[in-house]
């Protein structure tokens, strides 16, 4: 793999051009652009049931397209817990090691930014302290880059 920009927590945010720079605007200008459309035939008495059903459409294709990054979101999700779960086993001693299952779902993503010399303290007072996952991204001191996001 290529050298990579060191990620930090703030450049950690990822932007997917395809999806954030197209598929969004396009969405939200189609949505736009048929209600105008839609509004400008009822004001000039025209009404069609055909523009309506393209707002209709507009909106579906608006919905699809965030359905579609969240499903993948979720699966990333899913992947990244596993992970954690398996490397803070490997790294956490016990009695730790059994409240593993106790994290969130956003603790442990959050998690997987912490290298392992501090993944298991932080896990620890994530626990303890019911940490949310900006906070244990904020108290991360040795970034652990995940590039694999999108």
């Amino acid at each position: 793999m290529a050298e990579k920009t060191p990620q930090t927590l703030k450049t950690h945010v990822r932007l997917d051009p395809p999806f954030h720079l197209f598929l969004l605007p396009v969405a939200a200008g189609t949505i736009v652009y048929e209600i105008y459309h839609l509004i400008r035939a009822i004001i000039a008495g025209v009404f069609h049931f055909n523009l309506a059903w393209n707002v209709v459409l507009a909106l579906a294709f608006a919905v699809a397209v965030l359905k579609f990054r969240l499903y993948a979101l979720k699966a990333q999700d899913r992947v990244i817990r596993l992970e954690e779960r398996l490397r803070l086993t490997t790294l956490c001693a016990e009695p730790l090691r059994g409240r593993i299952g106790e994290l969130t779902e956003g603790q442990l993503i959050a998690l997987r930014f912490a290298s392992d010399d501090e993944a298991a303290a932080l896990a620890g007072k994530a626990l303890s302290d019911s940490m949310r996952s900006a906070d244990i991204k904020k108290a991360i001191k040795n970034w652990r880059a995940d590039y694999f996001r999108v």
